[in-house]
């Protein structure tokens, strides 16, 4: 193992873990710019995730403002045992399980989350041959975007509320996941703690998520009524 790679990465570490305890500091005398600049950078993605378990926006909207009352309250009594975006994150998803349970909202978690991660498939299998030399090969492969990059489709405000409402549709289990990677650029390890998951679990569930918001963007292409 290279030295030099293994210093620098706990070098790295260090300075985000003095970064974090500076931030801790503020947030702690009460500085109302740091706190602000805080609920500024993880509100939208909480809210987003909310809505994975509560059926209405204004609902979500109120459980991250009742996590938001948590982390203030909670601040002096933060053991810094995981970081500060993984503490928040966690009392959010508590608190939007507890609101959904009470409101009658939400499907049984248990079974949600087997139906989706053990039965489902990322790619409907009708796209492969079933028989023959060509076997588990493409019949209908993905439509090949040539010009039409992700960058240029991005410039198509359709193609963007495409994307949006397929992230939106996905199950909770699949768009936590596509959320905190793709969307916030939550490192791995840490959108384990905060879901919970095993790193294998969450690469399966980024793969489904990635695959049906992809053939969401396909059906746009095609002028067919995306099914996510």
């Amino acid at each position: 193992m290279n030295i030099d790679i293994v210093t620098e990465s706990r070098s790295h570490r260090m300075v985000a873990d003095n970064g974090e305890g500076v931030l801790l500091d503020r947030l702690r005398q009460g500085d109302e710019g740091t706190f602000d600049e805080l609920v500024t950078r993880h509100h939208s993605a909480l809210i987003r995730m909310a809505l994975a378990y509560v059926a209405d926006r204004e609902v979500a909207k109120e459980v991250v403002q009742d996590t938001w009352m948590a982390v203030i309250d909670g601040l002096s009594r933060f053991e810094g045992r995981s970081s500060l975006r993984t503490w928040i994150f966690g009392i959010m998803i508590h608190k939007a399980k507890d609101r959904g349970v009470r409101e009658k909202r939400h499907v049984n978690f248990s079974s949600f989350e087997s139906v989706d991660d053990d039965n489902d498939e990322a790619v409907d299998p009708s796209r492969f041959h079933q028989s023959g030399e060509w076997a588990g090969h493409w019949a209908f492969p993905p439509q090949p975007w040539d010009d039409q990059t992700p960058e240029k489709l991005l410039s198509s405000q359709q193609a963007v509320t495409a994307m949006n409402r397929a992230i939106e549709a996905l199950p909770q289990t699949l768009k936590n996941v596509l959320i905190l990677r793709d969307v916030e650029g939550v490192e791995a390890k840490e959108a384990c703690d905060i879901l919970r998951i095993t790193e294998t679990n969450l690469y399966v569930r980024l793969h489904r998520a990635r695959e049906r918001v992809r053939q969401a963007v396909e059906s746009y292409l095609e002028g067919r009524t995306p099914t996510v």
